[in-house]
């Protein structure tokens, strides 16, 4: 991710954001939510077979499985390859599952599975780059998440109205009578938000350490604090919201808790400067000029070696 995305990212959110709440507005609100529905049964059981499927690797397959390979021609596409696991399929085969039993039930703990593994998969796909970038992203989200919900009902319109895995549920009251029960929501943004930030600290921390291999342990300061402060974000949010019954914007308490203790940690390192300045970018470059110069390095043997045989 670049600056110029994350400057944009308040924008786009807008606008999906006023795209839905036009959709609720003025279509069939049951026919739209029948559509979502379809849509994040397919996508919530996709990203839960990515979610877990390396550990149905793991624990049922043994780190074993067997895998099969095929050649697809898709129209307007051409050759697709596609490459299946046995646990993939399997867990796939559990996902599809749960999906259709989501489906029919819209029960909360289902919804909370998807929304967990939506979660997961979006942390995984996307990377700040840096952290200037993750300052930009947090700081213009915490502006956007205040108005929406504060200065609008179109957000809190929106999460209500939306029947899919894009916020995760919490029973506040256990009533016999389904309409008198009353649920706590956490939009998926204040889970994935957050967690693409302290993604970045825990690799800020492998950079610190010169971490070569994933199987290195090392000290990772920057990411206990972070993972911490924004389990005390969460806790105030939850906290705020009881006490005044109403929608609070999460991201009021989590982008302070997050860039707050991020920045506090480093002054408090002596790596104020370092942490503004650390980018991923610059490490692949470098990563990139150390291969082309190993690269340089062979040809240069192998060209010494065909010169001795010529001599």
């Amino acid at each position: 991710m670049k600056a110029e995305d994350a400057y944009l990212f308040p924008v786009l959110g807008s606008g999906v954001l006023l795209g839905l709440y036009t959709l609720f507005k003025f279509f069939d609100k049951d026919m739209v939510n029948l559509l979502l529905t379809a849509y994040f049964a397919l996508v919530g059981a996709y990203s839960l077979t990515e979610a877990f499927s390396p550990l149905v690797l793991t624990f049922l397959f043994q780190g074993k499985s067997k895998r099969y390979n095929r050649s697809i021609h898709v129209p307007f596409y051409g050759i697709y390859k596609l490459e299946l696991s046995q646990a993939w399929m399997f867990t796939f085969a559990f996902a599809a599952i749960v999906a259709a039993l989501w489906f029919q039930t819209k029960h909360y703990i289902l919804n909370n599975i998807f929304g967990i593994s939506l979660s997961i998969k979006g942390i995984e796909s996307l990377s700040l780059g840096s952290f200037k970038v993750g300052a930009i992203l947090l700081g213009g989200l915490f502006f956007y998440d205040i108005f929406w919900v504060f200065g609008t009902n179109v957000m809190v319109t929106v999460a209500m109205s939306f029947d899919a895995p894009i916020k995760l549920i919490f029973p506040r009251e256990f009533a016999t009578e389904l309409e008198k029960q009353k649920n706590s929501i956490l939009g998926l943004g204040d889970i994935v938000i957050p967690g693409i930030f302290v993604a970045l600290l825990l690799r800020y921390d492998a950079h610190r350490a010169n971490v070569t291999s994933s199987q290195q342990s090392f000290p990772k300061p920057f990411f206990h604090v972070n993972l911490l402060f924004y389990v005390l974000g969460l806790v105030t949010t939850v906290t705020v919201m009881f006490i005044f019954d109403a929608a609070q914007p999460a991201l009021l308490y989590l982008v302070p808790a997050c860039l707050g203790s991020a920045l506090v940690t480093a002054f408090v390192r002596g790596e104020f400067k370092e942490l503004l300045e650390y980018s991923e970018e610059d490490e692949e470059e470098e990563d990139s000029s150390e291969k082309n110069d190993d690269d340089k390095d062979d040809d240069k043997d192998d060209d010494d070696k065909e010169t001795k045989k010529s001599k």
